[in-house]
């Protein structure tokens, strides 16, 4: 084993306790572990690495799916999640007032949850007007109500008056032909027509004080028209600032003063949300006091994303809205704690309204049409996009799993009959987008090829490939007929 193996491997060895058998043990206690019964352990071909599960966890190995992809068509741009426009809701006072605030910073909110209360004299004051233009409906609906058994008993005056004019009228005709057949009174006369005058003034008096009373019942109904109107207007206001429909305001409800509409129970004015979300920000501190408009607390709905790219101005002959996208981890490997390489989300390419002139670039958006755990704002990844879909899709690999010993680009696959083994391979690479490679031949869909830890193979097998060898699970390394 040459030094640089055997420092690795006894490191590795070093961080796991355990106590494994080294290769000259006896006989007899390695029968069962793969050793010929003269101590020798059986020979693998020259190209092929023993990789038991101890082995592959001690090194940190992972395998990647060989799988088909557009190589040549894919351009790939970097990137970062943000909120979608629609994910953010401020919420704002209506009213000037004192906020308590019901919530935490991060708490998860459900549609319908209250959120903050406001104590607000502005609230007083539109109750107030609330009660006058109630008022003013009420005083002038009962003088409306007034004009109907005026009008009733001026038309019942004005009838009589009809009535006495044509009386005095026959009594006027009547001593008038007397008095020209050379008869009568000429008193009797006078006295006639002078009772029709004033009846007939009488009588116009009456329609006088009808045509008033029309007229002031039309007025008093414009006015119970425009009190309706303005109590309207203000239960509409009233409604949109407690967030209450209009029928459930003007339900009566039971006091210790007597009934009374809901909209004149309301004490304080409690602010409920609109939506599910996290409650990203307080504006306020309890107990503060708010002016009208003053942001009391932000929510976020978390899973409204999108991705925006930073593509350059010189693709714009290839990019065009309708693309199919696909957003990937930044970290090329499945190793550690990071996301794995084949966590990737999909979605379709939209193109900004305008470019950066400075930079040269253009914003890119592409909205997940499934979102994954570690999509979250301000998270980088990167953005393949498939230029053309109408190109045969090649074999590739990432460009990770490929190692190069000395000129030689060197993978290694796993044996699809063993899973314990590796085998080494030159690898016949053909174009690469900068994170994953065509594979010309010596694989095929769904072969699995080391990811994480192919280096270490790959320095455990420089130089001795004809021997061949395998891994012990402590993690070292032997090679050939070596004991």
């Amino acid at each position: 084993m040459n030094p640089i193996t055997r420092t690795i491997a006894l490191a590795l060895a070093a961080a796991l306790p355990l106590a494994m058998l080294a290769c000259d043990s006896d006989p007899d206690s390695t029968a069962g572990a793969g050793h010929k019964d003269s101590g020798e352990p059986d020979a693998l071909p020259s190209n092929r690495v023993s990789i038991p599960t101890a082995v592959r966890s001690n090194l940190g190995i992972s395998f990647v799916t060989v799988e088909r992809r557009r190589i040549e068509q894919t351009l790939r741009v970097p990137g970062r999640f943000e909120y979608l426009p629609s994910a953010r809701r401020e919420y704002r006072t209506m009213l000037p007032g004192r906020i308590e605030q019901l919530v935490h910073q991060f708490d998860r909110v459900k549609a319908g949850a209250p959120l903050y209360r406001i104590d607000s004299p502005s609230w007083r004051e539109m109750q107030q007007q609330l009660t006058d233009a109630q008022s003013s409906i009420h005083r002038y609906t009962t003088k409306l109500n007034t004009y109907a058994p005026l009008l009733a008993a001026h038309s019942r005056h004005e009838e009589s008056l009809h009535e006495s004019i044509t009386v005095w009228k026959e009594r006027v005709d009547q001593l008038q032909s007397v008095r020209e057949a050379g008869g009568g009174r000429m008193d009797q006369l006078a006295q006639a027509r002078s009772a029709l005058a004033s009846t007939q003034a009488g009588l116009a008096e009456v329609q006088e004080k009808k045509a008033e009373l029309h007229a002031g019942r039309d007025q008093t109904k414009a006015d119970v028209d425009a009190s309706r109107a303005r109590f309207n207007y203000l239960l509409d206001s009233a409604s949109a600032i407690v967030d209450h429909p209009r029928a459930h305001l003007i339900q009566t409800q039971t006091t210790d003063h007597g009934d009374k509409p809901r909209w004149a129970t309301i004490n304080t004015i409690e602010v409920r949300a609109t939506e599910e979300g996290i409650v990203e920000s307080l504006g306020l501190t309890n107990g503060s006091w708010a002016d009208p408009k003053t942001p009391v607390l932000t929510i976020v709905q978390p899973d409204r994303l999108r991705f925006r790219a930073s593509g350059l101005q010189s693709d714009l002959g290839v990019l065009r809205d309708g693309l199919q996208a696909r957003i990937v981890p930044p970290t090329p490997t499945s190793a550690g704690r990071a996301v794995p390489l084949q966590n990737t989300m999909s979605g379709t390419l939209a193109l900004g309204l305008a470019g950066d002139p400075n930079d040269r670039t253009l914003d890119l958006f592409v909205v997940p049409n499934e979102l994954h755990q570690w999509a979250r704002p301000g998270v980088t990844a990167q953005l393949e996009i498939v230029t053309d879909a109408t190109t045969t899709p090649e074999l590739a690999i990432p460009l990770a799993a490929v190692q190069r010993d000395g000129l030689t680009p060197v993978i290694f696959r796993r044996d699809p009959s063993n899973p314990n083994e590796a085998i080494r391979m030159e690898a016949d690479l053909g174009k690469d987008d900068g994170r994953w490679v065509a594979l010309l031949s010596g694989v095929r869909d769904g072969d699995q090829i080391v990811l994480d830890g192919a280096f270490q193979l790959m320095l455990a097998t420089s130089g001795s490939i004809q021997k061949g060898g395998h891994f012990h699970p402590d993690g070292n390394f032997h090679q050939g007929e070596d004991h």
